[in-house]
């Protein structure tokens, strides 16, 4: 079934049907097909919820609906020109690109596929810049900045805390969290508390820990455009390594990172105003854990105000 039009260019398709984060450090990759390939329709397949930033990357014309690899991609055998796979190298993903019959395969060597070998330990935007690169497309893993939001900033000003993760193996306690924010809003910063609605009632907790109103609590009410537009225009975004994390470095605004489960030098922020904390040797590296990683647990309250002292926020 066909759940897209044509619009009568040659298309290229780029399957990542993952998360936020994951999108973002995708983004070199994307402006690079961007370029190789001017005159065609560039798809991205992932999903839906991901539109309002897909929309910030610049240049990708359409989002396809994917809300993981369970189901066939909804377009018919044949239409896609050139198939990129950004999701991974196993058989899930290259099965859902195999049967669209893409005339150009781009991805990692595997059955049917040519390419370079995966390589563990690369940082993810090094990664998918590098296959292309193999591939003859030049790219550059840097390139990530986003275009600047154009709805209005929520938050303007704002010391924002992202108190929320996908995995409880990346949740710092809330306690922590509200003496962090206590000390900011001591300083003169305004703290807003932002999360999915899901994590509204973590956000609410911290806030009430901090004796801070809860109007300052946004989390579950901003929709994904205007949570970027609060990152982009925060004087400071301290957060676990999430989607709010890769905003704070594709708008270069400064940030506290605290790493637990995933390898900084994978997921890590690029160069600029980021400080990440963690403790590598700790690590237990289970992202799906209920339980925070012990990595994470060694960042105390104090680690992150000294290095909100060292960004100048303090």
């Amino acid at each position: 079934m066909e759940s897209l039009p044509s619009d009568g260019r040659p298309e290229v398709l780029a399957l990542r049907a993952l998360k936020l984060g994951d999108l973002l450090v995708a983004v070199p990759a994307l402006h690079a097909l961007r370029r190789a390939y001017p005159r065609h329709r560039l798809i991205y397949a992932a999903q839906p919820w991901l539109a309002p930033a897909l929309a910030l990357v610049g240049g990708v014309d359409t989002l396809l609906a994917t809300p993981g690899l369970d189901d066939p991609l909804t377009l018919s055998a044949g239409r896609v020109e050139v198939a990129v796979n950004l999701h991974g190298s196993g058989p899930e993903s290259t099965r859902r690109l195999d049967e669209l019959a893409p005339k150009q395969r781009i991805g990692h060597l595997g059955p049917g596929w040519d390419g370079p070998h995966w390589r563990d330990g690369l940082h993810e935007r090094e990664r998918w810049a590098e296959l292309l690169q193999w591939h003859g497309i030049p790219a550059d893993p840097l390139d990530y900045r986003l275009q600047p939001p154009k709805v209005r900033n929520p938050l303007p000003g704002a010391a924002v805390i992202h108190v929320g993760a996908a995995y409880g193996s990346r949740l710092w306690p809330q306690e922590r969290f509200a003496a962090v924010a206590c000390a900011l809003e001591s300083a003169g910063h305004v703290v807003a508390f932002t999360g999915s609605e899901g994590e509204r009632p973590r956000a609410l907790r911290v806030a009430a820990l901090a004796r801070l109103p809860r109007e300052r609590v946004v989390a579950g009410t901003l929709g994904l455009d205007e949570f970027a537009a609060a990152i982009a225009g925060a004087k400071l975004v301290v957060s676990a390594d999430t989607g709010a994390a890769h905003l704070a470095s594709a708008y270069g605004r400064r940030s506290i990172v605290i790493f637990g489960p995933a390898p900084v030098s994978e997921w890590g922020p690029p160069p600029g105003p980021h400080i990440v904390l963690t403790k590598a040797e700790l690590r237990r590296g289970d992202t799906f854990s209920a339980i925070p990683d012990p990595a994470l647990l060694a960042v105390s309250a104090a680690d992150v105000l000294a290095a909100a002292r060292e960004l100048g926020c303090l």
